[in-house]
């Protein structure tokens, strides 16, 4: 299971999105489709398995820097530099929803579980949340610990966890009204939970990932090899939680196993300087790499051979 024959290490396909510079790209919720956020104020609905473009959705005044599918498919929410949260009716391409409320770019949202609210993180150092089912259009809660920008957002269950460049990792436990803070030591570009929910891993501009236990914060790993200093790189586990993968400032995305902190494998995108964003499938081992104006979708060599 945690051999490299489980790893997304083929590249399958490259998408040309035609959006400008790919800010982020998403697999939904089943890994059928996914969403590109490009500079050129759009997102866009993919295929990535066929490399077909199913939608563009455009309303947003600047850039897009994240988007997200519903747990049911018929929403997605994105996020930019105009400083709003844009709700979208999947079938139609309509705008239901548009929320304002952030005093500066919003870098990163994150469904509810039952997609009936939104969390959004902004440099204006807040995670607003807002309801859906609500007419109003001012967000129910504002969490406003972090001192310098949010920079990821993931809920799971009863759980909120942000990322910030105030050098903190923070876990929002809204069953019991408690907050948990953890002190990295350099500024937080992207923060996950891992599958099973026991660990989180974290990404810092020092380039280094940090594998940390969720209840008690101590460290339990890292990994190194990559280049984080400049911009914002994304990182995460694999669908088996065997093994994590990190962007990099060199165009490669590194590849290391868990437990053994090893690097794995790299995957080069040539003619890339920074692969900033990335998504892996929910269940099988794909991955989707976002670098300058592409995407790309990785696979395992052996779903290749029977054309999964």
């Amino acid at each position: 299971m945690a051999g490299t024959e489980s790893l997304p290490t083929q590249l399958t396909r490259v998408m040309e999105c035609k959006q400008g510079a790919v800010r982020a790209v998403r697999f939904n919720v089943d890994g059928e489709y996914c969403l590109s956020c490009g500079s050129d104020k759009s997102v866009k609905l993919w295929n990535p398995h066929k490399g077909t473009l199913l939608h563009t959705y455009s309303g947003h005044g600047y850039e897009v820097l994240d988007a997200r599918g519903s747990s049911d498919n018929s929403l997605i929410c994105s996020c930019g530099m105009d400083k709003s949260v844009m709700v979208w009716n999947v079938s139609t391409g309509e705008a239901m929803r548009k929320f304002r409320g952030h005093a500066a770019r919003v870098n990163c949202l994150d469904f509810n579980e039952e997609s009936t609210v939104v969390l959004s993180g902004s440099v204006d150092g807040t995670v607003r949340i807002w309801d859906l089912r609500s007419r109003k259009f001012e967000p129910i809660q504002i969490l406003d610990e972090a001192k310098d920008s949010v920079m990821s957002v993931q809920v799971s269950a009863h759980l909120i966890l942000t990322a910030s460049l105030d050098c903190y990792t923070r876990i929002y436990d809204l069953r019991k009204g408690e907050l948990v803070s953890n002190c990295i030591g350099e500024g937080v570009t992207c923060a996950h939970f891992s599958g099973d929910g026991q660990c989180i891993l974290a990404s810092s501009m020092d380039s280094t990932l940090r594998l940390m236990d969720k209840d008690t914060g101590e460290l339990l790993s890292q990994y190194t090899g990559h280049i984080s200093k400049d911009y914002k790189v994304e990182s995460c586990f694999t669908s088996s939680d065997t093994h994590v993968v990190s962007g990099s400032e060199d165009g490669f995305v590194y590849c290391w196993d868990l437990v053994q902190a090893t690097l794995t494998t790299r995957l080069e995108h040539k003619g890339s300087h920074v692969v900033h964003s990335l998504s892996p499938h929910p269940t099988q081992p794909h991955l989707l790499t976002a670098t300058q104006g592409q995407v790309w979708l990785w696979s395992a060599p052996a779903l290749d051979k029977d054309g999964s």
